[in-house]
């Protein structure tokens, strides 16, 4: 079991963590398609379809075998954080009136708290 500053790591903590280090190991092996979107795009038939032949490596089947669920559950999961990271006022004397203390309503620290940072630095690539 792993231990965090001289503590017993939760096992929930533990399988969380080795799932999203396995999701970000599977992923990171994969080829990535961003490039070959563009060309493909202009390949669309009277369908909607592209007829696509690719070579595909065991990494790249096992990544697009669950990347739509993964990323539709990370997105879930993201909602659901600023859902409840979210600013509150803080309440107090403040020596600006017009410009009061928020603090997030979930961890209580000062707006804008390190988990809404981590969100907000993370998407804004």
């Amino acid at each position: 079991m792993q231990q965090r500053h001289g503590h017993k790591a939760d096992p929930r903590e533990t399988r969380l963590r080795e799932r999203l280090e396995t999701i970000r190991t599977r992923s990171a092996k994969s080829s990535s398609w961003r490039t070959s979107t563009q060309y493909l795009s202009r390949l669309v038939n009277a369908s909607g379809f592209i007829p696509v032949k690719a070579r595909l490596s065991r990494e790249d089947l096992a990544f697009l075998a669950g990347a739509r669920e993964e990323v539709i559950t990370f997105a879930e999961l993201g909602v659901r954080l600023l859902d409840l990271h979210r600013p509150q006022e803080a309440g107090g004397i403040t020596s600006d009136p017009g410009s009061p203390i928020r603090r997030c309503r979930a961890c209580m620290s000062r707006w804008p708290c390190p988990t809404f940072r981590a969100i907000d630095e993370t998407l804004n690539i």
